[in-house]
């Protein structure tokens, strides 16, 4: 329930300020997302599977973020960033839709 209550409070605090995100952070903003999303998916899937663990959860969604972007920003300064970003963003989708697939297994017993 805590977690609701955050996630509509973040919403509305972020509807009623309306923060700008840097022109220098606006590529990697996307890719961190994903990365989050990811993280998120595959904390529910330990969740439903009773492993979860929130120390490996912060740990993960920290680490997931920061290296998703920081291997976007080398492929800018490689000038390969597009290409780099489309892995990324593969990758993640594809852990992304297992993480869903085990979930809806779980859910649906199907």
């Amino acid at each position: 329930m805590i977690a609701v209550l955050g996630l509509i409070v973040g919403v509305v605090v972020g509807l009623v300020v309306r923060p700008v995100v840097p022109t220098e952070i606006e590529p990697y903003l996307p890719i961190a997302v994903v990365a989050a999303l990811d993280a998120v998916f595959g904390g529910l899937r330990a969740m439903l599977d009773g492993i979860f663990d929130d120390k490996v959860f912060v740990v993960s969604f920290l680490s997931n973020v920061v290296v998703a972007a920081l291997i976007v920003f080398l492929g800018d300064k490689l000038g390969v960033g597009a290409q780099l970003s489309t892995g990324v963003v593969v990758v993640l989708g594809i852990r992304i839709f297992s993480n869903a697939a085990a979930i809806r297994r779980h859910v649906f017993r199907a």
